[in-house]
């Protein structure tokens, strides 16, 4: 890449970097970072809050299993030692009485005790509702029957009570091979709705117990609508997929971001399922930090607005003021001051400073003006004769002749020449030839003031008198007149014929029209100074242009 794309390239980048673009982007690192920060603090609580919730859920879960097991083992414990007492009353044919005198009844984990013969008849029980219940076909009694061991029976709602429990059975065989009756407790379940109060009112939580099937039994009380509906068909797979053998509490993540825990009743096909959804529970904490994006947003936009708006009255607008007096002054308003009632007052020093440099450089000017006034003036002066030298008339004759081929007028020229001026130098000395030519030259400035002329020191002793708007005759009577004032002077000059001091006038008048220019009319006077000169000097010679009758032919030299 070439330096100088390297340095276009730099150029337009420092034009988009400008003043208002690095304000907003200072404004944006002073704020963005403080909001940003409070979105990730944002963003952590709400991981944090999803955290405690489904630590407390898996906790509370965790409860329920361990509840679970405590209450089972207790029921067991508690049918054991009611068979024991049955197999040792039964002999006197008192166990019944003996069973209710030497068990409480109200024991946390147990709603009832009952003893069904080998029947499943129900001839004793603590509550009296269920004696005479015939308990032959239900499940639990016959595996009870058969496993000669402790057995729990599936989640089930009682036919005499209507409320849903859980029974446990355990046979008298287990200890008297002889006795067939059957030890059945009913399970307080007051310790699961302990669990799903606790859950109760949690967004996002939901708490079922469910059977075998996947039908909700017991719900918390805010949760009442679910119960006898099915759970969702992912919850189901997964809550009925549980391996209850390995574990007593399994966990898993839905597709729909939901967490579930299920921990199964020990002995029972019932489950306790509970869903964790995440998006309700951090619903809160989603719309703060939407908020905070939005509030970023609306910080941000004001910021740049701020910037761009402080940028362009405190700084842009100042710097653009002072620039375009600065540019006023510089094209030639030297009245061009900074208004300091109108500017910051950063900005007040620096238009004092520019006022003062704009005075000072002000006066300056205007003295090069003058200075250089003076100077054109000097540079186009003779010094000696008082008149424009040669350069103040070649300006001259070229705006008189573009004002003649404006105007149409006529131009004459009359060119003097002193005669024997180099033996009048010798004679006299050369301060009396200054003399001498310095009175000439107050002779030729009378006559251009009363004429309306130009007089001009051509060079050495020569001189030349422009005539604007003026034609040949009129010319050569003024040339007459300035040959005739010259000698009137009576200026004495021994070594001349005269024996005074004399001029040879050339006189030539042309009309600034066609393509004709202004050195013809130049040479044409000067060739009449030289016919002038040869006929005997101290006389005045009209050369003037003669021009065809077509305008575009050219002038030519009369003789």
């Amino acid at each position: 890449m070439s330096r100088i794309a390297i340095v276009r390239k730099k150029a337009k980048l420092r034009g988009l970097l400008g003043i208002r673009a690095r304000l907003v982007i200072l404004a944006l690192i002073l704020v963005c970072p403080l909001m940003l920060d409070r979105v990730r603090l944002l963003e952590q609580t709400r991981t944090t809050e999803i955290a405690a919730v489904a630590a407390t859920v898996a906790t509370l879960a965790q409860r329920a299993a361990d509840a679970q097991r405590e209450v089972i083992s207790s029921v067991e414990a508690v049918l054991k030692s009611a068979a024991y007492i049955h197999a040792a009353a039964s002999a006197v044919d008192r166990s019944c009485s003996i069973l209710r005198a030497s068990l409480r009844v109200d024991l946390p984990s147990i709603r009832m005790l009952s003893i069904a013969d080998s029947r499943g008849i129900i001839h004793c029980s603590t509550s009296a509702m269920f004696v005479g219940s015939d308990v032959s076909e239900r499940a639990y009694f016959r595996r009870a029957l058969e496993s000669h061991d402790f057995v729990v029976s599936d989640f089930l709602i009682g036919a005499q009570s209507g409320k849903g429990t859980i029974l446990a059975a355990y046979p008298v065989s287990a200890i008297d091979a002889g006795e067939q009756a059957v030890m059945i407790a009913g399970m307080n379940l007051d310790w699961l709705s302990d669990i799903m109060a606790n859950l109760a009112g949690r967004p996002g939580v939901s708490v079922a117990l469910i059977d075998g099937e996947g039908t909700v039994l017991a719900t918390p009380p805010d949760q009442r609508s679910k119960v006898g509906r099915k759970l969702g068909q992912a919850e189901l797979d997964f809550a009925l997929g549980a391996n209850p053998q390995n574990r007593d509490l399994a966990t898993a993540q839905s597709d729909s971001g939901q967490k579930l825990s299920v921990s199964r009743i020990p002995g029972t096909n019932a489950r306790l399922v509970v869903t964790l959804d995440e998006g309700t529970v951090s619903a809160a904490i989603s719309r703060e930090i939407r908020t905070a994006y939005l509030q970023l947003a609306l910080v941000c936009v004001f910021v740049l607005l701020g910037a761009l708006i402080a940028a362009e009255r405190l700084i842009v607008r100042p710097i653009s003021m002072l620039t375009s007096t600065a540019k006023r002054f510089a094209e030639g308003d030297w009245t061009a001051r900074a208004a300091r009632a109108r500017l910051p007052s950063e900005f007040v020093p620096l238009a004092r400073a520019f006022n003062a440099m704009a005075a000072q450089l002000g006066q300056r000017e205007r003295e090069l003006v003058a200075i250089n006034s003076n100077l054109t003036v000097m540079a186009s002066m003779d010094m000696l004769s008082g008149l424009a030298n040669r350069r103040g008339f070649q300006n001259r004759l070229d705006i008189e002749w573009a004002r003649g081929q404006q105007t149409g007028h006529c131009l004459a020229l009359l060119m003097l020449d002193v005669d024997h001026f180099k033996p009048f130098n010798d004679s006299y000395g050369h301060p009396e030839g200054d003399a001498c030519l310095s009175r000439i030259g107050e002779v030729l400035a009378a006559v251009a003031d009363d004429t309306g002329g130009f007089a001009a020191r051509y060079g050495g002793e020569e001189f030349c008198l422009l005539l604007p708007n003026t034609d040949a005759t009129a010319a050569r009577g003024v040339g007459e007149l300035v040959r005739a004032t010259v000698e009137r002077l009576a200026v004495p000059h021994r070594t001349s014929e005269f024996q005074r001091v004399t001029v040879s006038v050339g006189v030539a008048a042309a009309l600034p029209v066609g393509t004709a220019a202004a050195h013809e009319l130049l040479e044409a006077a000067d060739a009449a100074l030289y016919a002038a000169k040869h006929g005997g000097r101290n006389t005045v010679a009209e050369h003037g242009l003669v021009r065809g009758a077509d305008p575009g032919e050219s002038m030519a030299i009369a003789s």
